[in-house]
Order: C-alpha cells, then structure tokens, then sequence
C-alpha cells in the first residue's frame, strides 16, 4: 500500500527491469524530462487559497473547464438520468439496529452497485494521478451542496484546482451529473503539515450549466454524526483507482486511539480515499483516510468525527 503522504489516492510500482548500459544515460535523461513535465502538471494544477484558514474558494471558469474535460471523453451523462436519487436502491446498506446486518464473510471487500449519494472524484489533466483517484459522500447540509472526502484528496502542495466528482459514477456513467467545487474546506493543522488526525475536507459544489439545481436533491445524501460510540458496525465504500464500479465492506469500525478508527477488511486499494464509513445504514462516521493515508492491504482507516470535524461541518455549511 503506498505511504500517507500518498494515501489511497495514488500508488505507482517501481519499475523493473534492466537495461543496456549504452542506452542508460537517454533513459535517465528522459526519465529526468518526464518527471520535471510530471511536476509541471502537478503545479498547473494547484492553487494556494487560504492554507492559513484551509478554505479554497474555486474560479468558476476554471471549474467549467475541469467539467467540460471529464465528459469529453472520460465520462458521459445519462441521457435518460434518474430524476430523484432518493428513490433508488441504495447498494444493500441496512439499518444494523433494525436487524439482518452481518459482516462480510470473508472480510474482504467486494465490487458492489453504485449508490446516488456516494461517488469518484477526478482530476483531469496532467497531473500525474488517474482519471479518478478518490471517493466522495454526499453529506446532508441546509444548502444540499455538499460532500465529504480526504483532506490528502484535495490538498497537497496547494489545493487541487482540476476536481470533479459524479455521484453514482459506474462504468464511464454518470447518471446524477458531474459537480465542481465552489469552495473547499480543510483543517488549517492539514494544511500546516498534513496532520493525519485532521484528514478530512468538505466540498460544497454545483452542477455547470444546471444553475440553482442542488446536489442533495438529485442524490439525496447521508447524515453525518460526531463522537459516535466505539465499537460499531460499520461499511466502507469507495472506487479503486482502475476500476469503474465501487467495492464495499461490512466490518466493525474499532478506535484506534483517541484519533482515528480502524477498520478490519482486505483488498481496499488505492482510490477509496475519501469513501465514506457508514453505520446504521446512512450515518456518516468517517472517510477513508487519516493514519498511513488510509491504511494498508489488510486495515483502513479514518479520523474520528469528533469536535474538530463538527466545527468544520459548520464552517464549511455557514461561510
């Protein structure tokens, strides 16, 4: 699994392999080249915002460009598309309290059917990631604009600048839309020096040329709750990198300290940054992320909703 600074959102393998000593001076030359075109895009693609207070407020041309680049060619929208997210299955999520919640046997992670409120975020552009690299929840607020991820998903170096995320997303679809972000909100501690107990962000976000339509109301959304008890049942949802379906797990979600819960279950890659932890059917306790970026091949991980993120729910819904 790749380091935390990383996170989930991004893994390479290191090459392998040899090569012929005459040609190794061209290939570290290209190589060279590579990498400084490789930092170029990456810089093209950030923006420094105020990392003293975490809050990026989003051009709005720039957004409009970043959705025209993930539907000419990445994605495409329904043409026929669901008119109320709300009233679609919602990928097997119960309420545990109401009985018939098991967890998943074995405690791997499996593909499972896209839901409205749950989605990829891309990045379009030459910036070194995938065409989605993270997950996103759409998360119940009084504007119905907004959605919740990794910090380590939109900041690093600056904030990211080219996102955009299609809720619902499955197999080069997305039928609720793509939305770009008007501002984005993280941690100032993540922003200081990528503290992985602050390892959260909020979006808010609009739909380009849907003026007035709100996110909430085509997707419907989860409820967020802070300082929710510990041990409890929870799932996991997010999108591999390279995969164009979602994969969940049914686990217990345990502490992991005062910070951070962790979540037993193999095989959640890189991509699920971001996804949400949900218990009780649709109560949001987490996103993937936070110690080791996420966690390894056999554990994930998330912040705790405590004080801190609630005070940033509220900045992120009332500014």
């Amino acid at each position: 699994m790749s380091s935390r600074v990383q996170g989930r959102e991004r893994g390479r393998t290191a090459a392998r392999g040899s090569v012929a000593v005459g040609l190794l001076c061209t290939l570290v030359l290209a190589g060279a080249g590579y990498v400084a075109w490789e930092l170029r895009g990456i810089a093209a693609n950030r923006a420094d915002g105020d990392p003293a207070r975490g809050v990026y407020q989003q051009d709005p041309e720039r957004a409009d460009r970043t959705a025209s680049a993930v539907l000419d060619g990445i994605v495409r929208e329904d043409p026929d598309p669901p008119t109320d997210g709300k009233a679609f299955a919602d990928g097997g999520a119960v309420n545990w309290r109401s009985g018939g919640w098991e967890p998943s046997d074995p405690l791997e992670a499996r593909p499972a059917p896209a839901e409205p409120a749950i989605g990829a975020l891309f990045s379009p552009g030459n910036d070194g990631d995938p065409d989605h690299h993270c997950s996103g929840v759409v998360v119940h607020s009084p504007a119905g604009d907004l959605v919740a991820t990794a910090a380590h998903c939109v900041y690093g170096g600056g904030f990211r600048t080219n996102l955009a995320f299609a809720p619902g997303y499955r197999d080069g679809i997305a039928p609720y839309g793509v939305w770009v972000p008007t501002r984005i909100d993280v941690d100032p501690r993540w922003t200081a020096d990528q503290d992985p107990d602050h390892d959260i962000a909020f979006l808010r976000l609009r739909r380009p040329g849907y003026p007035g339509q709100r996110l909430e109301d085509v997707t419907g959304a989860e409820t967020i709750a802070f300082g929710r008890e510990l041990p409890t049942p929870a799932r996991l949802v997010g999108y591999p990198n390279f995969s164009e379906q979602p994969l969940d797990c049914r686990t217990t979600a345990r502490p992991a300290g005062p910070t951070q819960l962790r979540l037993d279950c193999a095989d959640v890659p890189n991509g699920t940054s971001g996804g949400p932890v949900l218990t009780d059917g649709h109560t949001l306790i987490g996103v993937i992320g936070g110690r080791d970026g996420g966690g390894d091949d056999e554990t994930s991980y998330s912040i705790h909703f405590g004080d801190g993120v609630r005070a940033l729910y509220e900045r992120s819904t009332h500014s």
